[in-house]
């Protein structure tokens, strides 16, 4: 298993080196102590740079009273698994890329296209679609069983969180998981805050993110919750606190001074889709302006996430759009505050029992290193990060 072996490819071993250390309260410098290597040793290995010899894995072992093969494993690939198809299909259906999640009892397949255009070159499939499990079907559709060949463990697979939601800080909360918990990635398929509660209903996702403030009360998520949640239990935690309001181009070329500039003929909105967290606050603003949706230009096009309506703008395809500071930092553009809002996670009690991953996803995001990045993003303030909402 030398570095320089033509064995097996390093990408094809599970190292859980770095969780058995942490989980024995070990550092780096005292393992490398009692192992008989360097503390730089550990490092490279934990860090996937390299594997190591066999006699250092026996050392490893021996310094943590395990088996070497509880600290490294093949990973085995072209394992088939039947799921039930979620979101919309690709155009060339043969192999498509997909991501395959364990939410409950269900096993669900996405197609990886469905994450949009940048994500889909950087998030690594879980496996290809193969077609339809009933021999007898020839085309696929939306809540069809499908077959899939894994490109992955199938523990991987079944460990990998699913969110709902419009807030891109998750897949930096879902890196920082991964230096705690080898193997654990966060896909967050982007919806409004509506589309996210609703997938959380149909038992589509492990977590859904909701951002609505009530227009009579001003307190966010609750009141919405309280109206549009039943049944099940569900823990409501604060991921963070950001603003949201107008963005435009450096330099305000349009002048925009407020909502009230949406019902000029020169300005061309960019709006978020219905349902969204973002659409919610701009009508409410515009029926307080006395402004109906039908004069302001643009108003019934909308895009997916705060950064598409950063990018439209950016791109000179719209004036103006709402969304959130970090996202017009993001793009160079401009930022008019009109709301400071709570951004929280809302999870169903049972996966956080039955999710070990969930528990540690939580307490990432109030670790003093997380929180701190994601306040340099602009925008987000995280000193109720981790509070649980009484719901």
């Amino acid at each position: 298993m030398g570095k320089n072996s033509k064995a097996e490819p390093i990408g094809n071993i599970e190292n859980r080196l770095r969780r058995l250390r942490t989980a024995k309260g070990l550092s780096q410098g005292t393992l490398a102590g009692m192992a008989g290597v360097t503390r730089q040793a550990i490092y490279a290995i934990e860090g996937n740079q390299y594997l190591p010899t066999t006699a250092v894995a026996l050392r490893l072992a021996g310094a943590l009273d395990c088996r070497v093969e509880d600290l490294f494993s093949l990973i085995s690939g072209g394992e088939i698994v039947e799921g039930e198809l979620v979101g919309s299909l690709p155009a060339h259906l043969a192999h498509a890329r997909v991501k395959v999640a364990r939410v409950g009892s269900r096993l669900l397949i996405r197609p990886v296209a469905g994450l949009g255009e940048v994500l889909n070159f950087t998030v690594p499939a879980d496996g290809l679609l193969l077609g339809a499990a009933a021999a007898s079907r020839r085309t696929v559709r939306e809540g069809d069983r499908v077959r899939v060949r894994l490109l992955r463990d199938r523990r991987i697979v079944d460990g990998e969180i699913v969110v709902a939601g419009c807030d891109p800080a998750i897949f930096l909360a879902g890196e920082y998981l991964r230096r705690r918990q080898d193997q654990t990635s966060v896909v967050e398929w982007t919806m409004g805050s509506s589309a996210a509660i609703e997938a959380l209903k149909r038992g589509e996702v492990h977590v859904a993110g909701l951002h609505i403030v009530d227009p009579k009360s001003g307190e966010s998520n609750l009141p919405y919750l309280r109206r549009h949640w039943k049944g099940q239990e569900v823990q409501v935690v604060t991921f963070a606190s950001w603003e949201q309001g107008l963005m435009f181009k450096q330099g305000n070329p349009k002048s925009v001074r407020g909502v009230e500039d949406l019902a000029r003929k020169d300005l061309v909105l960019i709006n978020r889709e219905a349902g969204a967290g973002a659409r919610l606050l701009l009508d409410q603003k515009l029926a307080a302006a006395g402004i109906k949706a039908n004069q302001v230009k643009g108003h019934e096009r909308s895009a997916a996430s705060h950064l598409e309506v950063a990018r439209v703008i950016a791109e000179g395809q719209a004036d103006v759009g709402m969304g959130v500071m970090s996202a017009a930092r993001l793009l160079g553009l401009e930022f008019l505050p009109l709301q400071e809002e709570r951004y929280d996670l809302v999870i169903p009690s049972k996966y956080l029992t039955d999710h070990p991953g969930l528990s540690t996803l939580l307490d990432t995001i109030v670790s003093r290193p997380f929180r701190t990045e994601v306040e340099a993003l602009g925008g987000y303030d995280t000193r109720e990060t981790g509070k649980v909402q009484a719901l």
